[in-house]
């Protein structure tokens, strides 16, 4: 299968609301049913969104918020493998750090710590459930 090329975009939750909305509830609410009351929030409106593309179709998502937490990443099911993961928190992480952003933050899945830790993130927390998964917080730079 001939990949067209993975790129990622600013976005603008305005205007690219309905592809962030529906990556997001492919991969949180429907794949990992996580409540729709829990992935939408008030912090999405001062966010700063990416999205992901193949050629033009967007198969995934991150939000930075201005404190430097970065979250909400989300690659749909057919995607994963092709260092889309990679490519939006590269995206999401060089953004950061233009707005002065040293520290950032986020909260993985357990399951993803080891993809987070490759670019640059330490676990500084012990497990907690958040939306019934296992989470562990992590912070990079600082």
């Amino acid at each position: 299968m001939l990949m067209n090329k993975i790129y990622v975009h600013l976005a603008d939750w305005q205007k690219d609301n309905a592809e962030i909305r529906r990556i997001r509830e492919a991969v949180f609410i429907a794949e990992q049913c996580v409540p729709p009351e829990l992935e939408w929030d008030a912090e999405d409106v001062g966010a700063v969104h990416f999205l992901a593309f193949e050629g033009d179709f967007p198969i995934g998502t991150a939000r930075l918020l201005p404190d430097g937490e970065i979250g909400r990443l989300s690659v749909l099911k057919d995607w994963r493998g092709l260092k889309v993961g990679d490519a939006l928190m590269e995206a999401v992480i060089g953004e950061a750090e233009n707005r002065g952003l040293k520290q950032q933050k986020l909260s993985a899945q357990v399951h993803a710590a080891r993809f987070y830790e490759r670019l640059g993130f330490t676990i500084v927390s012990g497990e907690f459930l958040e939306a019934g998964i296992p989470h562990v917080d992590m912070v990079r730079g600082g």
